[in-house]
């Protein structure tokens, strides 16, 4: 990554530009594909000369690094602060999904890049930082739903607990539009509801209330 600027009103500018280069990419990459976007094509995107974009990011795979960075890291230090209250645990998952599928929203190219180039995030040397925050993250999503599912105690029904809890609100990205009708509370507090509720049975199941028919005028009561 090139140097920063020492002087803190140029550092300000600085890190400014970044975040608006690493916003510009992530939409390009989730668009048009990482493998599709040139440094160049970048670089006309955004108005500069392809030697001013190489003065932020040496590289369009540290480009890659940092929009990786932007959705994970906020998102692993929101859920150590969740973790660590003093809720019921399915408070504070609840707490800790509503926030996860606002973040998603909020950056909804960053997590699109991130699934499409999952497979390079898990290869790589240089991506050890990137799958050590997710894993942390993950772990956390995990012990929380074992608190929260006590009944829960199979090694396997967790697994698929969490991996379902993942790949919904992941995949929120998909499909969510902001300003939809349904908010990212609705959303997750719909994904918990199908992982600790469970779906509504059909209706040729549902238990139907028993049938009353109203007494005669006049006649005692039984």
């Amino acid at each position: 990554m090139p140097d920063r600027p020492i002087r803190p009103g140029l550092q300000e500018r600085y890190d400014r530009r970044q975040q608006e280069i690493v916003a510009a990419a992530a939409s390009a990459f989730a668009r048009q594909g990482y493998d599709q976007t040139t440094m160049q094509d970048l670089a006309r995107q955004l108005g500069l000369a392809t030697g001013a974009l190489y003065h932020y990011f040496g590289s369009k795979e540290q480009l890659l690094i940092a929009i990786c960075d932007a959705m994970t890291e906020p998102m692993l230090a929101r859920a150590r602060e969740v973790r660590a209250g003093d809720e019921p645990a399915a408070d504070r998952l609840r707490t800790l999904v509503r926030i996860w599928v606002a973040h998603v929203i909020e950056y909804q190219d960053h997590t699109l890049v991130f699934q499409q180039e999952r497979h390079v995030i898990e290869a790589d040397e240089q991506w050890r930082r990137v799958r050590a925050n997710q894993k942390s993250f993950e772990r956390i999503v995990g012990r929380l739903l074992d608190e929260a599912r006590p009944g829960a105690t199979r090694p396997r029904d967790r697994r698929i607990a969490s991996g379902a809890l993942l790949g919904m609100v992941n995949h929120t990205a998909n499909w969510c539009r902001p300003g939809g009708r349904l908010g990212a509370d609705d959303i997750a507090d719909g994904y918990l509801s199908l992982l600790l509720d469970g779906p509504d049975p059909p209706p040729s199941e549902r238990r139907r209330s028993p049938s009353v028919r109203a007494a005669p005028a006049g006649s005692p009561p039984s």
